[in-house]
């Protein structure tokens, strides 16, 4: 029998969690230790410098009790990018994997049923106990993991409103590729404006009018037949939801459009009913509900086709559906 799902997303976690410690130029081996506290030194690295990243993956319970966990292999190379970029350590690919496998063999009897989740978070951070080093990297650091079983992050049904930032950037530009921290606190000022004054759930950052992402989620625009994402750059979180989607529609017969667009296009589109969703390892596939921009509310017509590449997405991860591609590492 699986257990309920927490009411807030993320807020219950398993009891032990792995952690790989990086020191005298490599990797230790794997310590299993409570999942409520981690010692770290006051002067550690990543509390003043930022040195960390993150990730965020899946393992469902499948339609015939099976667990699998959902391109794992996708999610440990991003973080390796990551770390490259923030010249932290890059996690050794086969230990990170091991015990991946290992933390959801050890909760699954925890893994909430469809359309729920065990929701896993790798961590990477610096933890050189040095306050001098604001211009060096990290030299020591901990990869940890935890594992939460969640529900829904936006529920299905629920109302998406957007609001369209053109003035604001998410991020320094260089950075939206990796997944770290600063990101998200860089983006909270607008998405807090924008619930507060608005009422939107996200904020679509569109700096000069060029539609780029949201604060904590890739963004699609589903024109007719055709789906529509700006082209991966330094600029915005490649997300492997995203990539996922998009592979998911032109199996369906799609035509998948990587460019550049502005918001006038975006507001016409969606004036002439287009759709739009939010991707991500949270969210899934969210469909819009609305936009604001410039002030007024842009209503969208219809969420059909997003529901419909939600389904074919988590049909996937539930083994309702064929894996194709092979994205499914069956745990237990």
């Amino acid at each position: 029998m699986s257990r309920p799902v927490p009411a807030i997303f993320g807020s219950v976690f398993h009891a032990q969690m792995p952690v790989i410690a990086y020191k005298n130029q490599s990797w230790q081996p794997t310590v299993w230790q409570s999942s409520q506290d981690l010692s770290l030194a006051p002067g550690a690295h990543a509390l003043h410098y930022g040195s960390e990243c993150f990730e965020g993956l899946k393992a469902f319970r499948q339609a015939d009790g099976k667990t699998v966990l959902f391109r794992p292999q996708a999610n440990i190379e991003r973080m390796r990018q990551s770390a490259e970029i923030l010249h932290l350590p890059k996690p050794d690919t086969d230990a990170f994997l091991v015990a991946l496998v290992e933390l959801v063999k050890r909760a699954a009897n925890e893994i909430p049923d469809a359309p729920a989740a065990l929701y896993l978070r790798p961590t990477l951070i610096g933890t050189d106990p040095v306050i001098g080093k604001a211009g060096a990297p990290s030299d020591t650091a901990l990869l940890y993991i935890l594992a939460s079983p969640v529900g829904d992050y936006f529920k299905a049904g629920s109302p998406v409103k957007i609001l369209v930032e053109t003035e604001h950037i998410r991020c320094a530009p260089h950075m939206g590729r990796v997944k770290c921290g600063g990101n998200y606190a860089s983006a909270m000022p607008w998405v807090l404006k924008a619930k507060a004054e608005h009422g939107a759930n996200q904020v679509l950052f569109c700096p000069g009018g060029d539609v780029q992402e949201t604060g904590a989620s890739n963004f699609i625009l589903i024109k007719d037949n055709e789906l529509i994402t700006k082209p991966l750059t330094d600029e915005f979180l490649h997300g492997i939801t995203r990539d996922t989607v998009l592979t998911v529609a032109r199996d369906a017969g799609y035509t998948v459009s990587e460019r550049n667009f502005t918001v006038d296009e975006l507001r016409a589109a969606v004036e002439n009913g287009a759709e739009a969703v939010l991707t991500g390892t949270a969210a899934v596939v969210s469909p819009v509900t609305s936009f604001v921009i410039g002030g007024e509310e842009v209503p969208v017509q219809s969420t059909e086709r997003g529901y419909a590449l939600r389904k074919a997405v988590t049909d996937i991860q539930y083994g309702l559906a064929e894996d194709k591609h092979g994205w499914l590492l069956h745990v237990c």
